[in-house]
């Protein structure tokens, strides 16, 4: 299973700069939920009105690590942005199956085009 697993990881986060929504709602649970510093355990119709639209702010995703144990994925990325900036995530994953029930996402550093850090403002 544990491939599986990986592939499905790797699935979600291709969707995201190839702009392929219907590939990321074939993983989605219906009962998905998503945590994040910014997002209380929101749900799937949630998480496509609040989360998805940054997929149009990315130009690439590239996973570091996607270390699997049962039916969770552990998932380090940096993820480059269009405006030059990259930031460094952490993501919990957690898989019912072959359809992704959970997600929780841990934030990491940013840094502009230079490499310079760029401190995190909070939102609101």
């Amino acid at each position: 299973m544990g491939a599986n697993i990986e592939q499905l990881a790797r699935r979600v986060f291709a969707a995201y700069p190839a702009g392929d929504r219907a590939a990321l709602e074939e993983i989605l649970a219906d009962d998905f939920h998503f945590t994040s510093p910014y997002d209380d355990a929101i749900d799937r119709d949630e998480y496509f009105r609040r989360c998805w639209p940054n997929h149009e702010r990315m130009r690439a995703i590239k996973l570091h690590r996607v270390l699997v144990d049962g039916d969770t994925a552990f998932v380090t990325y940096e993820l480059d942005l269009k405006d030059g900036r990259t930031v460094h995530n952490a993501e919990v994953l957690q898989f019912r199956g072959d359809r992704l029930a959970q997600v929780f996402v841990h934030f990491g550093a940013e840094h502009d085009a230079k490499g310079k850090f760029v401190a995190m403002k909070k939102p609101g």
